[in-house]
């Protein structure tokens, strides 16, 4: 191989390995809103169930 191929493909392979440390890093930052969002919406279910359990109690006007 010449010099010039072997630094088209150290060039890209550069490249390949900053665009895969970029989408690990997203991909953390995306586990970590989700198991955010993952506990919001069951600490919300339990606050809607709170409330229906006290809305039975309700009787009719």
């Amino acid at each position: 191989m010449d010099a010039e191929l072997i630094d088209e493909l150290e060039k890209r392979i550069e490249k390949l390995l900053a665009a895969y440390g970029t989408l690990k890093s997203e991909n953390q930052l995306l586990k970590d809103e989700n198991s955010r969002l993952h506990h919001d919406r069951i600490g919300l279910r339990d606050r809607v169930d709170a409330i229906l359990n006290k809305l039975e109690w309700v009787e009719p006007s």
